[in-house]
């Protein structure tokens, strides 16, 4: 093996490991369920963290959501993930989470807002 196809292969394992590296990161999630939505109502998924902001998806009661942990207000579910159920839900009440989900379930996954009133710890 000459020294040009070494580098060249040390500099492959590098780049593999780095890709790797940033998706395992990327496929940590934490499961949330949706709950407490008024009967024969849904839960909206909205592109921002607001009311007004347009609705991406809607989910009905025991529906899992897969949230990137990230909440307004400062709050991350990840953090806290290791309290009991009622303590999280109490962070995330009346705060704005981000979802992982597909809406238009063709595979193209994207990132949307669902309002923590409607999601407890699953």
């Amino acid at each position: 093996m000459t020294i040009r196809s070494r580098i060249a292969a040390t500099f492959a394992v590098a780049l593999l490991t780095l890709v790797l590296a940033g998706q395992s990161h990327a496929t940590v999630f934490a499961a949330w369920q949706v709950a407490n939505v008024p009967s024969g109502d849904t839960l909206n998924v909205r592109k921002y963290p607001s009311g007004t902001s347009r609705k991406q998806a809607a989910y009905p009661n025991g529906t899992v959501l897969q949230m990137t942990g990230r909440c307004t207000g400062g709050v991350n579910l990840l953090d806290i993930d290791n309290q009991p159920a009622w303590k999280q839900q109490q962070a995330a009440r009346y705060r704005w989470c981000e979802v992982w989900h597909d809406p238009a379930k063709n595979g193209a996954f994207v990132t949307g807002w669902a309002y923590g009133k409607y999601i407890v710890p699953y």
